[in-house]
């Protein structure tokens, strides 16, 4: 695998391979749909009682889920909100910190002992 260094990348974090780096940041691009999704259906759910009108019924609710679904995809896809830029910094930084313990030997696994007065 090759490695790469990343354009606008935060400084000390250092770059995993191009496959690894493509992962995260469409993982964390997806993450951000999913929660967008999320939120855009709870914003929908609130009723200001001017919902009885010709436009109200099951066909429009429909419609409306599939406009916040592609919004959603959209807003991820463009970077609009940024969250995923956050989480895919934030990944990359993990992934990182892991790979140095995994090649110095220091694990996280660690065995945790028992404090002395028994509790």
């Amino acid at each position: 695998m090759t490695t790469t260094t990343s354009i606008g990348a935060s400084p000390g974090v250092l770059p995993t391979t191009t496959t690894d780096r493509e992962k995260l940041s469409g993982v964390a691009k997806q993450f951000e749909a999913i929660f967008l999704r999320q939120m855009l259906a709870s914003a929908r759910k609130t009723n200001f009682g001017g919902e009885d009108n010709v436009f109200s019924g099951q066909g429009m609710d429909t419609f409306r889920q599939m406009q916040d679904e592609r919004f959603a995809d959209i807003a991820s896809e463009t970077g609009t909100l940024g969250l995923g830029k956050m989480i895919e910094a934030h990944l990359a930084r993990l992934v990182q910190a892991n790979a140095g313990e995994t090649a110095t030997g220091t694990g996280t696994a660690t065995k945790q002992e028992a404090p002395a007065n028994g509790i």
